[in-house]
């Protein structure tokens, strides 16, 4: 017996081209996860070993900080569209919730067609941000400063990807599917 969460998948109602495009993105989803969770053990590693050297070894790892800046930076901006593509974002909705279901379907296609545009706008302004920062270098690493907003970048496109979707297709699209 099929569950309701397979009926919604398998509606004729989506275009023919949903299946392809689905594909596509949940391989992006799960490079993406698999670059936050590479992320929180280089964090964690890093954090840890500077741990053990401070006191233990009584020394320190000059860049330490920064490194480990620098995964969490990365591992929460690559897990943004992850909460978009399931809703799981922190929202006040007790509006919402007085809605008939016709109408939040609705609502929810027009802020999430919104917060596409949004994400269209924090990824131009990431990308002026990355080239005004590309020359400057960081202070303990010889790696550009600008690499911090590639993060963002990613997390913009990604997100106005999921966003574009849901404003489409509507919120069910990816109930039944974990990540």
């Amino acid at each position: 017996m099929e569950s309701k969460a397979d009926t919604v998948l398998q509606d004729d109602s989506y275009p023919k081209i949903w299946p392809t495009v689905r594909k596509y993105v949940e391989t992006f989803d799960k490079a993406s996860m698999a670059a936050v969770i590479l992320c929180m053990v280089c964090m964690t590693l890093m954090v840890s070993l500077q741990v053990f050297w401070r006191y233990v070894l009584n020394s320190s790892i000059d860049s330490a900080d920064e490194v480990s800046r620098l995964f969490f930076i990365w591992a929460i901006f690559l897990a943004i569209p992850h909460g978009i593509k399931y809703t799981v974002h922190v929202g006040i909705d007790i509006l919402v919730m007085a809605l008939n279901p016709r109408n939040k379907k609705f609502l929810f296609r027009v802020v999430s067609a919104a917060s596409a545009i949004l994400m269209a706008a924090v990824f131009y302004a990431a990308w002026v941000a990355t080239l005004d920062k590309w020359q400057e270098l960081m202070p303990t690493l010889p790696i550009s400063a600008g690499i911090y907003y590639i993060a963002i970048l990613i997390c913009a496109a990604h997100s106005f990807i999921h966003l574009v979707l849901h404003a489409w297709l509507g919120p069910h699209i990816w109930i039944g599917r974990l990540p």
